[in-house]
């Protein structure tokens, strides 16, 4: 009796265990889109809006050591992560490094690129010059990492034509309007070498968020530098 009580109670801490470790690795991968989901929700529920913080001294913001320099930020204010090269996207709250020159074809150079930011694909024209921008936030490397690779774009699609995207780069502000947003398959790359003869920038990320199955692609236009 109490050999076959151990071995139930054995069976029950091994169920348990799997289950509360099965829910701590769902957790990890879904963790930063859960964040961001929430937030963007909440945001919309209580009527926020956030803004870029009004930055006086770009060429002093290169990293987020120098964060005394501007006017004391409210909460609602987004402190560019990075003015020499990053992204500011205020209706999702995104707000990251870019990695540039990283080639789209090599799957070791973007995973690494993506822990550290977004990625500008290798031939992409600078910002504010005619000719396509082109950032993504995707990963094939394993599934966990498909989702957490794009958690900075994983509310790309709640834009909408008219709303803005704000790139910081040598310390310059330029700001692009979205004018499209369309699903892609993952064999199209038209998206990405796209020639314009005015500044165009395309940002792309995985749909459904977490699959492989298609390209989110969003494009905006250069209005204000």
């Amino acid at each position: 009796m109490v050999k076959r009580f151990n071995i139930i109670l054995a069976i029950r801490f091994l169920g348990y265990l799997l289950f509360f470790a099965g829910l701590a690795a769902v957790v990890f991968m879904l963790g930063p889109l859960i964040q961001a989901e929430v937030k963007y929700r909440a945001d919309k529920i209580f009527g926020v809006k956030r803004t870029v913080a009004n930055v006086e001294n770009l060429s002093n913001l290169s990293n987020l050591s120098t964060l005394g320099d501007l006017k004391s930020p409210s909460e609602n204010q987004i402190v560019p992560v990075s003015t020499e090269y990053g992204i500011v996207i205020e209706k999702i709250n995104a707000n990251a490094r870019i990695i540039p020159n990283v080639n789209p074809a090599s799957e070791t150079a973007y995973v690494q690129a993506l822990t550290q930011g977004v990625a500008e694909a290798l031939g992409s024209t600078p910002p504010g010059q005619k000719g396509n921008l082109y950032l993504f936030s995707h990963s094939t490397d394993a599934p966990w990492n498909i989702v957490r690779f794009n958690a900075i774009f994983y509310l790309l699609r709640e834009l909408v034509p008219g709303d803005r995207v704000i790139i910081f780069y040598q310390n310059k502000r330029y700001d692009y309007i979205v004018f499209d947003k369309t699903i892609a398959f993952p064999q199209d790359v038209s998206y990405l070498t796209n020639k314009y003869d005015t500044p165009v920038l395309t940002l792309q990320t995985c749909d459904p968020p977490g699959t492989l199955l298609n390209r989110l692609v969003v494009r905006a236009r250069l209005v204000n530098s």
